[in-house]
């Protein structure tokens, strides 16, 4: 079992190292480390947003949500379709238009201020970490059952996976990878599907019928893993503003050549990662039946094993070569799924250290290309040590709901700083500082002090903190603006800006404040 397991890992793996080795050979300038060369068409770049964004923790911690708790799980699922859609109307075209390689860059284009830059980095680091652990979390439980390998030990073989492609390929290995993932995760999803509806005989109401005949009719209702009243509309909250406050879904937008490629990819990522989470609901009632909740606690008490424990029985069980062989080749996936998403973030992350910080704040832009690459390398090394630390504390937690409590935070630090930066003439540098303390603050404290990771004990009831926290960092940041004193110019500046976020026309801010 164990030779078989590491045949399938090795192919996949030979397949995403040749992808970076041939991606170091075209890496040579900053466009092309942070960017791609900005010349990804809009499916290359729609399948490679998919591949950031249906990650293994979703798809494992989805759909073990809903096998041990039921319907409350496919919520999760659920609203991942509608996140998009204020990527699409509000922020791709935006982002596109005025920055260059990181979130930060949109941000510095408006107050041109140190300061502002400056907060933009502690809130893509934090984000980035905080998203970064369910996956390597995720990864470190795949290995562990595949091959008995102890988790502090997977998880470090993912850390040093991760940064070596980054370290040698760039985003244009960071981009094949996570689109050969992406192919992989939506063929093994269509095989898993296909299969547990054979094993029902194409009657999905069989499936629900059985899980009400095993569970109880709970199974089928909401209040399985949400007891507060509000802990469905925090959730909702939490996917819809938090997904465009994701530096790493951000950072793909400069990848391509113009803003109508920009919001033609984030149709493709809507059909793609629409299709790929409606089906978890399916998988995570599946596994309840097929492999039972008391097995699925038993293998990891997060439930992040559903999924691979559900293709084991399906493919003949655990003493089959079939079971053995479908178990393997869906750890594989998934563990190829998890290498590209952390490699997107700790990309993202080694640019907000090195082009934000480095480059733009400490050198004041005095850098050449070649020196930028070499401390985003260095950067790049020390975010997955980071990384590596905090996953090793996330052992049995689920990791979906891990991800979602990232995405909080990503709700209430950089989307109300990011949508006031191109809506609102008034809001200066002091705002942002006060809306990504304010959001980061409150956001993490009261998701350290709830549900998810304090259980019955918990301080605040609600699981996602977004409801609270996300208004907490819209007043801090119109707080801190009422303030503090406006600058001279800041009218012209904001004039030139919108006009070149919502158009892509430069304007000099001096002409525009002229002809008023």
């Amino acid at each position: 079992m164990k030779l078989l397991t590491i045949v399938i890992f090795m192919i996949i793996l030979a397949v995403t190292l040749m992808i970076t080795y041939w991606a170091a050979r075209r890496t040579r300038t900053t466009s092309e480390f942070y960017a791609a060369g900005g010349n990804l068409s809009a499916r290359e770049n729609g399948f490679a947003l998919a591949g950031d964004w249906m990650s293994a923790a979703a798809f494992l911690g989805f759909s073990g949500l809903v096998s041990l708790y039921g319907m409350d799980g496919s919520l999760y699922a659920v609203a991942a379709l509608a996140a998009f859609l204020v990527v699409l109307m509000l922020i791709a075209e935006p982002v596109r238009n005025t920055g260059r390689y990181t979130f930060g860059d949109v941000i510095a284009e408006r107050m041109k201020r140190p300061g502002a830059r400056l907060a933009t980095i502690v809130g893509t680091v934090v984000v980035n970490l905080a998203y970064m652990v369910p996956q390597m979390a995720g990864a470190g439980a795949l290995i562990k059952l595949m091959l008995g390998v102890p988790y502090d030990v997977a998880v470090v073989l993912v850390g040093i996976g991760m940064i070596v492609y980054v370290l040698f390929g760039g985003m244009i290995a960071t981009t094949w990878v996570q689109i050969v993932k992406a192919m992989l995760l939506l063929v093994a999803a269509c095989v898993l599907v296909s299969m547990l509806l054979a094993a029902v005989r194409f009657n999905p109401l069989a499936l629900f019928a059985s899980v009400e005949r095993l569970y109880g009719s709970k199974m089928l209702a909401s209040g399985g893993y949400f007891h507060h009243p509000l802990d469905t509309m925090s959730l909702f909250i939490s996917f819809i503003f938090g997904v465009a406050g994701l530096p790493h879904i951000m950072t793909r937008f400069y990848t391509v050549p113009d803003a109508r490629t920009a919001r033609k990819s984030v149709l493709w990522l809507m059909f793609l990662a629409g299709s790929f989470f409606m089906v978890t609901t399916l998988i995570g009632f599946a596994s309840a039946v097929f492999v039972g909740q008391d097995a699925i606690r038993a293998a990891d008490k997060g439930g992040n094993l559903a999924l691979p424990l559900l293709a084991q029985y399906l493919g003949g069980g655990a003493g089959s070569l079939g079971g053995q062989i479908f178990l393997a080749s869906i750890c594989a996936i998934a563990f190829a799924a998890i290498l590209a998403v952390v490699a997107g973030l700790t990309l993202a992350s080694s640019g907000a250290i090195a082009h934000d910080l480095y480059v733009n704040v400490l050198r004041k832009g005095a850098v050449s290309d070649a020196e930028q690459v070499r401390v985003a390398r260095i950067a790049t090394v020390a975010v997955g040590i980071a990384a590596i630390g905090l996953s090793l504390l996330a052992q049995g937690l689920n990791v979906g709901v891990l991800v979602i409590l990232a995405i909080s935070v990503a709700a209430s630090s950089n989307f109300p700083i990011i949508l006031l930066s191109i809506f609102w003439r008034r809001f200066n540098t002091a705002g942002v500082i006060g809306g990504v303390i304010g959001g980061l603050t409150s956001s993490v404290a009261l998701a350290f002090v709830g549900p998810a990771f304090m259980g019955s004990h918990a301080l605040f009831p609600i699981v996602n903190p977004a409801i609270v926290s996300l208004p907490i960092g819209l007043f801090s940041a119109w707080l801190c603006t009422m303030l503090s004193r406006p600058t001279p110019t800041q009218d012209g500046d904001f004039e030139a800006f919108y006009l070149r976020a919502q158009t892509g026309i430069v304007c000099d801010a001096t002409s525009s404040r002229s002809s008023r």
